[in-house]
């Protein structure tokens, strides 16, 4: 709805010579591009590598929550976008080393990370992939399962602090590597694992450990203020506040409170030892893969891990009011994924418009909020539209259209195609006031 009131205020028609629509008709076009979504991703990745295909692939997972209860591929599933109560989608990203999207894909919101890799796997190996390919995911998305599923591929991902925690414990790696700037252990079945401390990191979990607490000796207070103010409070109830609070925290693990009835108070204590059990692997990560020495050395392995920002940048532009992935209204699954291949598409745009407006103090958002107020003077013959004259764009403009390799013509024929909603917006305001009423 909003994209067609959007086209009824631009050129739209002209420009790109279409007649009339509406928003039935942007639905029609949405099943279509599900419809030819891979044929597309294809011929995109071919004209992008005519030739040597990429040795390294992104892989990352996330949810857009949803309008409505009516999505046929919504579910409840772990939300990253914080909307409580909400049904959402998955959504699996595929980029080339340098975060340029390749192929997007929507999964039910129940659908967990690593279920969703298998996907891109056998898409890479029946249309993308060719010679010694690399996929690198985030932890927790490559397991042992997708590692036996990846076959003649390689992998780059972290593993977890308990998985961390289990290589220590059996000898495999020493705390004392982790003092180095970035160390390298390789094992007997050719598993080389990368470690590295992140010293800023590490200060940033030790300043948020400190305010947790801090926050518990505050509400520990208060508990006990209330206590003191109010005889026949219950010392358990108390008590019961700020252990709920302790686990929201999720500090119970270092942090214990307990409660005295005879002086009904509650005192705070704080296990040391594990506490500094804790802080060890503060700021400390492992990257795992199965790359030999002579295919990547430890540096490059790191870097191309580190590159899963990439990623996870493409996701947060596409989230946000820029490119509007989210909220989806659409009911129907092919719309669902047709929305989902716009923004990847959009995306490839803006990151191209990036690249060739490097040079220009702007933002692509800031860039096109200029070029949108370059207007055309309609010509008209008694009443009737005959073209549209395109004045000469500000010297600003004039460089951004030139960086960007569009030329304007001088006159836009003019159809007179008036673009409107079949939605009677106005009808239904005044119905669901008159309700209200």
């Amino acid at each position: 709805l909003s994209a067609v009131r959007l086209a009824a205020s631009h050129a739209a028609c002209d420009i790109l010579g279409l007649e009339v629509f509406d928003e039935d008709d942007l639905y029609e076009n949405l099943d279509w591009l599900c419809e030819n979504q891979g044929r597309i991703e294809d011929r995109l990745f071919k004209q992008m590598y005519p030739d040597n295909r990429p040795m390294l692939y992104l892989y990352d997972v996330t949810s857009s929550y949803l309008e409505g209860t009516e999505n046929e591929l919504g579910a409840f599933g772990y939300n990253r976008d914080g909307k409580k109560g909400k049904r959402q989608i998955v959504i699996g990203l595929l980029c080339n080393d340098l975060g340029q999207p390749l192929s997007i894909e929507v999964f039910k919101g129940n659908t967990k990370d690593t279920k969703t890799f298998g996907n891109q796997i056998r898409k890479v190996a029946d249309r993308f992939g060719g010679g010694e390919v690399a996929f690198v995911g985030d932890r927790g998305m490559i397991k042992s399962q997708q590692i036996e599923d990846l076959k003649d591929f390689h992998y780059i991902t972290a593993i977890t602090k308990p998985q961390i925690k289990t290589l220590l414990s059996e000898g495999v790696i020493q705390m004392s590597l982790f003092d180095q700037p970035l160390a390298e252990v390789e094992t007997d079945d050719d598993i080389r694992y990368i470690l590295r401390r992140n010293p800023i990191r590490a200060e940033e979990i030790c300043k948020t450990r400190q305010e947790k607490l801090a926050a518990i000796r505050r509400r520990l207070q208060q508990q006990n203020q209330y206590l003191a103010d109010h005889p026949r409070a219950q010392v358990e109830v108390a008590l019961r506040k700020v252990h709920t609070y302790c686990k929201t925290l999720k500090v119970s693990n270092w942090v214990s409170v307990s409660a005295s009835d005879q002086e009904r108070t509650l005192s705070i204590d704080i296990d040391q030892d594990s506490l500094a059990e804790i802080q060890k692997l503060d700021g400390c990560y492992v990257i795992k893969t199965d790359l030999s020495s002579e295919q990547a050395d430890k540096e490059t392995v790191h870097a191309r891990y580190k590159d899963l920002a990439l990623v996870e940048q493409a996701f947060r532009t596409s989230k946000t009011v820029e490119l509007e992935m989210r909220p989806i209204h659409v009911r129907l699954e092919s719309r669902t994924r047709g929305h989902a291949f716009v923004v990847m598409l959009a995306y490839r745009i803006a990151q191209e418009l990036a690249t060739r407006w490097r040079d220009v103090d702007k933002t692509v958002q800031e860039a096109i909020n200029d070029l949108t107020t370059l207007c055309v003077t309609q010509i008209k013959a008694k009443g009737r539209p005959l073209c549209s004259r395109v004045p000469k764009p500000r010297n600003d403009i004039a460089k951004l259209l030139k960086l960007a390799q569009v030329r304007l013509p001088d006159v836009i024929s003019c159809k007179g195609t008036r673009v409107a909603t079949r939605r009677k917006l106005p009808e239904r305001r005044v119905n669901k006031s008159k309700k209200r009423t």
